[in-house]
C-alpha cells in the first residue's frame, strides 16, 4: 500500500490573485506530479491547512483540483482551516465528537487521523476528549501496526517562532494517549513547512514540507521585540511524501516538485548493471 501525504497548501493566502494564485499553481504542481509519477497511490492525506483563511471558496477550489485523483483523498483540519468550510467541500469526511478525526483500517495497518485543531490559536490543540479517543482507540488495536497523521508536530524543532513549549497542554495529553502504544509505528506531521526527522514518546516522528511556501532554515533564537530581518518564507520547491506499507514495514519517501532531468534511463545498456544487482541479491 502507498499512502501519499500533500500539507499546508494555503490556497486562498491571496484572494485577489484568484484563481491563479501562486500556492494554487504550487498546488497544481504538486497534483500533477503526484497523477503522473510511476507510483500509483492507495490513497492521500492531506494534513492540514488546506486553505489559508478556513473559507469555503477556498475549500471548493481544493476539492475541484481533487476531483482529478483516482484515489481516494482524505482531507485533515490544520490551524488556517475551519471544521464547517472543510466538511462543506468534502462532506464524506467523518466527524468524531465535533472533531475531524477518524480512523482507516487497510492491509493489515491502522492509520489514525488526529484533529489538533483550536480556532483562534496558531499552534497545536489536543483536549481531554480527544485524548481519551485516541487512548480507546489505540487500545482497542493493540495487536495492529498504526501510524498516526496529525498537523501540528509535539515538539520542538529550533525553528523558535513555529515551535511549542514542550509542557504545553496538548503536547502532554497526546503524550498521555500515546503512553505504552508499541504497535504505533510512526507518526507523520505537516505545519512546520521543513523536511524534519524525530521521535515523540519513542515513536519515529516526521514532518513532511509544504506545498505552499517553505519556512526558512534558520535556528537561531528569535526575538518578537527586535525585528532582525531574518528570512522567514522561501521559495524553496514544493513536496509530497510517499508513506510506503508491505510487510509490516513502513518507509517514507520524499519528492520536491522542480524542473529537474532524467539523466539515466533503463534501456538495453544499463540491463548488464540491473542482472548484477539483482545476482547479489539472491546470493545474500
Amino acid at each position: 500500500m502507498i499512502i501519499a501525504q500533500m500539507t499546508d497548501i494555503h490556497i486562498g493566502f491571496e484572494p485577489e490573485a484568484r484563481p491563479e494564485e501562486l500556492n494554487r499553481q504550487r498546488f497544481r504542481a504538486t497534483l500533477d506530479r503526484l497523477l503522473r509519477q510511476p507510483n500509483t497511490p492507495d490513497m492521500l492525506i492531506c494534513t492540514g491547512d488546506i486553505t489559508d483563511r478556513g473559507d469555503e471558496e477556498s475549500f471548493a477550489r481544493t476539492a475541484e483540483l481533487l476531483g482529478e485523483c483516482p484515489f481516494p483523498v482524505h482531507m485533515m483540519v490544520g490551524n488556517h482551516d475551519s471544521r464547517e468550510g472543510l466538511v462543506s467541500a468534502f462532506p464524506d469526511t467523518p466527524m468524531n465528537d465535533g472533531f475531524v478525526q477518524w480512523t482507516i483500517e487497510q492491509d493489515g495497518l491502522l492509520i489514525v487521523l488526529l484533529d489538533t485543531l483550536e480556532p483562534g490559536r496558531h499552534g497545536g490543540a489536543f483536549c481531554e476528549k480527544r485524548r481519551d479517543w485516541l487512548r480507546a482507540t489505540l487500545e482497542a488495536k493493540r495487536d495492529m501496526p498504526t501510524v498516526i497523521f496529525m498537523h501540528h508536530p509535539p515538539v520542538v524543532a529550533g525553528i523558535g517562532w513555529m515551535d511549542p513549549r514542550p509542557d504545553e497542554k496538548w503536547i502532554l495529553n497526546l503524550g498521555c494517549a500515546l503512553e505504552g502504544m508499541t504497535q504505533v509505528q510512526a507518526i507523520h506531521c505537516g505545519h512546520l513547512h521543513r523536511q524534519i526527522t524525530t521521535g515523540f514518546c519513542g515513536i519515529p516522528l516526521s514532518v513532511t514540507p509544504s506545498v505552499a511556501p517553505l519556512v526558512a532554515l534558520d535556528l537561531r533564537p528569535i526575538s518578537a521585540e527586535k525585528p532582525d530581518a531574518r528570512a522567514l518564507i522561501t521559495t524553496e520547491p514544493p513536496t509530497y511524501a510517499l508513506h510506503r506499507w508491505e510487510d509490516g514495514k513502513l518507509v517514507s519517501h520524499y519528492e520536491r516538485i522542480s524542473d529537474w532531468d532524467v539523466l539515466a534511463f533503463y534501456n538495453p545498456h544499463l540491463q548488464p548493471m540491473i542482472r548484477e544487482m539483482e545476482r547479489e541479491k539472491l546470493e545474500g
